[in-house]
């Protein structure tokens, strides 16, 4: 799998992530599978958070026997600090690491998120400094992450961010023009672009869901392939977090293998053909 430099953390990333969200509410046995599979393509980065479910606990035999190959990013969702500092200590523990190589403020959606996690910021640059990350970065979903991300860029010394990017938010000028924005400071900072929803298609609609993620993924491989390169084709974007769900994993990780590079024309034709989707946010309560 190709591989690109992650900011200035130096890491030759793959351009696929492995997404643990995948691993909510699977079993042990479906995700050793999975985290195999995506060994086996290339992936050598591994995102995932107490967030996500038993992920924690079922990937946390499997780090291990490949600490050495693994990019470790895991997150926080707390605010305060001493919370922040338990957090990351069991994080540690639940997956057999000694450090994180990336650890993260997670799901800032907002400046106004951004001002409640100021706390939470300053432990995770503790942590750095102490040696118990190597990185510090920031993620968020929604509208306004981008905006709140760039201001987080100005105010800390991240070296990461994670942001949603596809062809249909890019149809959205104001989240376009914010994003832009984003990876333009990131570029400037050379702090490292990963993106998310790459393969987001919808809202949910009422009837049977085929996915576990919490918006409709695209699972045929024309739109699931159209979303990947559009993230992986936009200026300064390092890689993309595979979509929450093992039964969409394989043709992410076939895709990531085999990836074409969209040029602005067919960057345009993947906007208008989905521009008439309904956006994924707000996230559902």
């Amino acid at each position: 799998m190709q591989t690109r430099r992650l900011g200035r953390t130096g890491h030759q990333s793959s351009v696929a992530i492995l997404g643990a969200a995948a691993f909510s509410g699977s079993t042990p046995d479906e995700t050793q599978r999975a985290f195999e599979q995506a060994l086996e393509a290339g992936v050598n980065h591994l995102d995932i958070a107490p967030q996500y479910g038993r992920a924690q606990e079922l990937i946390g035999p499997l780090v291990p026997p490949v600490r050495d190959r693994l990019f470790v990013g895991c997150k926080t969702l707390r605010k305060n600090p001493d919370g922040v500092r338990a957090q990351l200590e069991e994080s540690l523990e639940l997956l057999g690491c000694d450090f994180f190589d990336l650890y993260q403020l997670h799901a800032v959606t907002d400046l106004d998120e951004l001002e409640r996690r100021a706390g939470a910021a300053e432990v995770v640059l503790a942590a750095r400094q102490e040696g118990l990350c190597r990185f510090a970065g920031i993620t968020g979903h929604g509208l306004d992450a981008p905006a709140a991300h760039r201001v987080a860029l100005q105010r800390y010394d991240f070296d990461t961010v994670m942001f949603p990017v596809n062809p249909r938010l890019w149809a959205d000028p104001r989240y376009r023009e914010e994003a832009e924005a984003l990876l333009e400071e990131a570029r400037r900072r050379d702090v490292g672009v990963m993106v998310i929803k790459a393969g987001a298609a919808r809202p949910w609609s009422a009837g049977p869901r085929h996915s576990t993620t919490w918006y409709e993924p695209y699972t045929d491989p024309a739109g699931l392939r159209r979303g990947i390169e559009f993230a992986l084709s936009t200026p300064g974007v390092t890689a993309f977090c595979t979509p929450g769900d093992v039964t969409v994993l394989s043709e992410a990780l076939e895709i990531a293998n085999s990836p074409s590079t969209m040029d602005e024309v067919a960057r345009a034709s993947a906007i208008d053909e989905v521009a008439a989707e309904p956006l994924i946010f707000p996230m559902p309560a």
